[in-house]
């Protein structure tokens, strides 16, 4: 997975593999900026609640794909890293995206950065 901040804009380029395991096959995911209220490194809570569709799911192996919780509409990409970076969203086809990616923190720093100077 590779993320790649632009001005406006975080997109989220899924590799081949991944986008299999997520059945998640338009690359690649395009956020604006002005939608996520939130960019954090805490582990996401989770539950049996959610349900997938579609996607894939290996209990400590694995979480991929699009997933139906009591918060709404949800993208998942977490594999056995706890390298998190959560992204709270406000107008998407998603309320949360969660994914493992190296360096998270500074990642979400440089999000909620790009984010404030935006919004000055």
């Amino acid at each position: 997975m590779q993320l790649q901040l632009l001005d406006d804009r975080l997109e989220i380029h899924l590799t081949g593999w991944e986008r299999l395991w997520a059945f998640h096959f338009s690359t690649p995911i395009t956020i604006p900026l002005s939608h996520i209220t939130q960019a954090s490194t805490e582990p996401p809570a989770s539950s049996w609640k959610e349900l997938r569709a579609p996607g894939s799911f290996l209990p400590g192996v694995i979480k991929a794909g699009t997933y139906y919780t009591p918060r709404g509409r949800e993208f998942w990409y977490v594999t056995r890293s706890t390298d998190y970076l959560t992204l709270e969203l406000t107008v998407e086809p998603f309320q949360r995206i969660v994914l493992n990616v190296d360096r998270s923190v500074p990642w979400a720093d440089r999000i909620n950065h790009q984010r404030a100077r935006l919004q000055s």
